[in-house]
């Protein structure tokens, strides 16, 4: 029926950005909600934004296998991929590109608009994306279509998800693991232990401009120096007898920037170790934003901040993207478990550095990193078996006021 209007939900998830990915779409009639059609897929290893786009371009197909003829809303929780098809952001990722020209083949442009919505609105797409990434198969359901009897399918009976076979399925627990994917690791070795910490407070952090790496300052003030004395107490209670499972520490790392620098000083002085420079978990490098507020950057740079927090891969102009960074913990990470699990490295860095080891360690986009908080001189967990599984214990614990 022309003038039909159809919703199109879609979604694109990566476990490590890259990593192993999936995207997830559905149809939905415009004036009942019914489900018409979802697509899912599993992408093998690639970024988070490019399953995205192929989720917009999967989704788009289905609509106009629906009704060729109908009107399309595009709803997704990517500001990055709305804005950029809507026309307002550029597309300079070349695989992006490439998908946003599928995505406007796909269906006449007059025909579609995009719509942002909030994560928790977009959850039967993300549900898709995360099938396909678990069991590693292809979706295709059309709920309601006639199969080819003539006789009406119940809702999601037709298509059964056709397994790749280049994985194992999620539901088929593998020896030792729980129903919820916790593996039982009583028999393992003890893993590599990574404690975290973020430096104390400086005149910066008061101000809330970006301190990056490209500057060796600023110093902590009187108040950073404190809230170092107290990170280090909570180190060592952790590394020496209240956790139990916690082997003593036996390397303590930093980053050559001032503030840290002071900080691992007072852990050092509780652990009675020495501090070994590490410029991998160096802070972002903010470029010419260093030194900025918010409100100076988005005067100068209108839009290009939010752009930057929004999508992981954008750079500070001559500056680092929070992929970049994320790359460079993941390395810093990698290196320490070639080290030798069984023990405890402490690691003194920064904020965007402690939210991208975290986010790398649990396999989260990275457009989710930021909603770690990682206040001052507060200390996360990380531990790495030397099989590659990793886990994230604590993120943000506080060390005091």
């Amino acid at each position: 029926m022309a003038g039909r209007r159809l919703v199109v939900e879609a979604d694109g998830g990566s476990r490590g950005n890259p990593g192993p990915a999936g995207y997830g779409a559905l149809v939905r009639d415009g004036a009942t909600g019914a489900i018409l059609a979802e697509r899912a897929d599993y992408l093998g290893v690639t970024s988070n934004n490019v399953a995205e786009y192929s989720g917009l371009v999967a989704g788009l197909r289905a609509a106009v296998e629906v009704d060729p003829g109908a009107v399309i809303e595009v709803r997704m929780d990517s500001k990055l991929v709305v804005e950029q098809m809507s026309g307002r952001w550029q597309i300079k990722h070349e695989d992006m590109r490439r998908l946003a020209g599928e995505a406007r083949r796909a269906a006449p442009a007059g025909q579609v608009t995009y719509t942002w919505v909030p994560r928790a609105e977009n959850s039967a797409a993300d549900a898709l994306a995360n099938e396909a990434m678990d069991h590693r198969v292809v979706v295709v359901r059309d709920p309601g279509k006639p199969d080819a009897s003539g006789s009406a399918v119940a809702d999601g009976a037709r298509g059964a998800a056709q397994d790749r076979g280049d994985g194992p399925l999620a539901d088929s627990a593998a020896p030792g693991t729980a129903a919820t994917g916790t593996a039982d690791r009583a028999a393992e070795p003890e893993p590599l232990t990574v404690v975290l910490v973020r430096h104390g407070e400086t005149p910066m952090t008061i101000t809330k401009a970006y301190s990056g790496s490209s500057v060796a300052g600023p110093s902590l003030t009187d108040r950073g120096l404190a809230q170092a004395a107290r990170a280090a107490a909570l180190v060592e209670s952790i590394t020496e007898d209240e956790w139990g499972d916690v082997p003593p520490t036996s390397e303590l790392l930093a980053s050559p920037m001032v503030r840290t620098q002071e900080t691992a000083a007072a852990i050092a002085e509780r652990l009675g170790l020495p501090v070994r420079t590490e410029p991998l978990v160096a802070e972002c490098d903010f470029g010419e934003w260093e030194g900025l507020t918010a409100a100076e950057i988005e005067s100068r740079w209108p839009g290009e901040l939010e752009r930057w927090h929004v999508d992981a891969s954008v750079k500070a102009p001559g500056g680092e993207s929070i992929e970049d960074v994320g790359a460079r913990m993941h390395d810093a990470l990698e290196s320490l478990r070639a080290g030798g699990v069984g023990r405890t490295v402490v690691v003194v860095t920064h904020s965007v550095s402690v939210r991208a080891a975290v986010g790398v360690a649990i396999g989260a986009n990275s457009s989710a990193w930021g909603r770690v908080r990682v206040a001052p001189a507060s200390v996360s967990i990380i531990r790495m078996w030397a099989d590659g599984k990793t886990e994230v214990t604590v993120v943000g614990a506080p060390s005091g006021a």
